[in-house]
């Protein structure tokens, strides 16, 4: 038996992302360890929990808020991604690159997910459009 979020790409694609974001948090110095390496994994973790107990949910609209605390969560990740850049933590940044685009494919696809939940009889916030250039800001 397989449960509902097993069989979601979306979900799929927040473990590639998880197992990204943990690379690069092990090149991290030792110092970071209990803040911005914690940070960052409990955040990419976060991504994937959410989409799991959204999963779960009686209704759409409940399932779209749990998507929409992953999406939350994602974004923490790419600003601690920045964070990691700008303190010059990692020699090689392809890794970080790397992980970057992947955040763009992610979260595309969980806007994707959540709008398809989301009827317009729900009352909601208006959402403000996430435009990427697709140049990397590292």
């Amino acid at each position: 038996m397989t449960h509902k979020f097993e069989s979601l790409e979306v979900w799929k694609l927040a473990l590639e992302y998880v197992n990204m974001i943990y690379a690069v948090s092990e090149a991290l110095p030792r110092s970071e360890e209990f803040n911005l390496k914690s940070q960052i994994t409990r955040a990419a973790t976060s991504i994937a929990l959410n989409i799991a107990e959204g999963s779960t949910s009686q209704n759409d609209p409940e399932q779209a808020r749990f998507l929409g605390l992953a999406t939350r969560s994602l974004i923490e990740t790419v600003a601690c991604q920045h964070l990691i850049h700008q303190r010059s933590y990692l020699q090689d940044l392809t890794p970080l690159r790397d992980t970057y685009r992947s955040s763009q494919t992610l979260f595309y696809r969980l806007q994707a997910f959540r709008k398809s939940l989301v009827g317009k009889s729900v009352v909601r916030e208006n959402e403000l459009p996430y435009e990427i250039d697709f140049t990397l800001p590292f």
